[in-house]
């Protein structure tokens, strides 16, 4: 029977003794991590994969040392080398404006970055379940105006209100219970 679930420490060591299933359950922990990054930052998934095959490199290669020790959370090691990575392809392949000539040496508080995007996700995970549990017409309604951008004429007309502002006093009160919802899970 493989273990699924390893410490940070186990995963170094693994790493070191080039164990199989260490290597296994390093790359489905933290892949959706890298992928979210830099989807959201001009990516697509196959770009992501690449990332990550480097990022365990640049993570195995460092676990060879003999001097390597780990002095922060793996995920959040894992987190700030595949941001190095893809900045830097951003910036080779142009796609990053005007990057500073000494951003390379730049500290960066990659901990509080990790931070702000897992809170960033959770709140979307969290509006998700929200808008779920909205209830029609409002879940229709702020769908179509917010992610298909109807215009009130058309969400009016789609849902039989008289005219536009009645439309809007409609989604007004929707976004309201939406916003309550969210504020008070």
């Amino acid at each position: 029977m493989s273990k699924t679930q390893f410490t940070d420490l186990e995963f170094i060591e693994g790493l070191r003794h080039n164990n199989d299933a260490v290597l296994r359950a390093l790359y489905k922990k933290y892949f959706n991590l890298v992928l979210k990054y830099v989807v959201n930052n001009s990516g697509n998934s196959e770009v992501a994969a690449d990332v990550y095959q480097e990022t365990i490199i640049v993570l195995y290669e460092n676990a060879q040392k003999p001097a390597f020790t780990l002095n922060c959370q793996l995920q959040t090691y894992i987190f700030s080398i595949a941001k190095r990575l893809w900045l830097k392809q951003l910036r080779m392949n142009g796609s990053l404006s005007r990057f500073k000539e000494d951003e390379e040496n730049e500290v960066v508080d990659v901990e509080s970055e990790l931070s702000d995007h897992l809170k960033k996700e959770s709140d979307i995970e969290k509006m998700n379940v929200c808008m779920e549990n909205l209830g029609e017409p409002c879940k229709t309604l702020l769908k179509d105006f917010y992610v298909y951008r109807l215009s009130m004429d058309e969400i009016s007309e789609k849902f039989g209100y008289t005219n536009s502002d009645n439309a809007k006093t409609q989604k007004y009160k929707c976004l309201q219970r939406l916003k309550r919802y969210f504020f008070e899970n």
